[in-house]
């Protein structure tokens, strides 16, 4: 008689960023509303032309620029009186570097600016590099599981395992699918960034990501 095998495997693919998103945001407050509009808009002007030369100079991958916003509240200070009413106007934009090298100095730079806030850098791969990661991460998964399975044979004394069902992490069991689902999640090691004591260009280490895969099988073996 059969003997069934049940064994989840795992992998992970660790691999260097290919891309830098950063994000920007352009905020400028001010109590008349006119003024600020143009203040800020002013800033992202000279922004977004800062980043079509990075663009001309073959930097980035690609970048976006949404429009202003405006909003209007009275703050309240610390007697509970409410203050003037306070304008403020801002606009976010994401580019996003092939070249990692020019990123660190380009934020390094582009931060000193008054009305200019940095708000992260999001590493990623092209969708060519992922797919092809990914992949890799699941056929080692699957090896990993195989292995698993003839270790548990051998220790009974059984044959050679062979296969009878194969599944995504979750779809076997009644267990809930764990955080990343479909079988691989992808996250990214830490991030060091070194500004310099007297204001001088980044240093980045860019993030290694780690693409995992992890799949349910089950197999059945006969006795040797």
């Amino acid at each position: 008689m059969a003997t069934v095998i049940a064994v989840r495997g795992t992998a992970e693919e660790r691999i260097a960023p290919e891309l830098g998103a950063v994000s920007l945001s352009v905020s400028v407050s001010g109590a008349e509303r006119d003024a600020t509009l143009e203040r800020t808009s002013t800033a992202h002007q000279q922004l977004v032309a800062e980043v079509r030369a990075l663009e001309a100079s073959g930097a980035l991958d690609t970048w976006s620029a949404g429009q202003l916003r405006v909003s209007s509240h009275r703050p309240w200070n610390n007697e509970g009186k409410q203050l003037p009413v306070v304008h403020q106007a801002s606009a976010d934009v994401e580019v996003v570097f092939t070249d990692l090298e020019r990123l660190g100095d380009w934020v390094s730079t582009i931060s000193l600016g008054d009305s200019i806030g940095i708000g992260g850098i999001n590493w990623r791969l092209t969708d060519a590099t992922r797919k092809r990661t990914q992949e890799a991460a699941q056929r080692a998964a699957v090896a990993d599981a195989v292995a698993k399975a003839a270790v548990y044979a051998a220790a009974l004394g059984l044959g050679t395992p062979a296969p009878a069902e194969l599944a995504d992490t979750g779809l076997l069991t009644a267990q809930p699918v764990p955080q990343g689902g479909r079988g691989e999640r992808m996250y990214a090691m830490s991030l060091s960034a070194d500004m310099g004591a007297g204001g001088g260009p980044a240093e980045f280490t860019p993030a290694q990501l780690v693409i995992e895969a992890s799949v349910e099988a089950r197999f059945t073996a006969e006795p040797a």
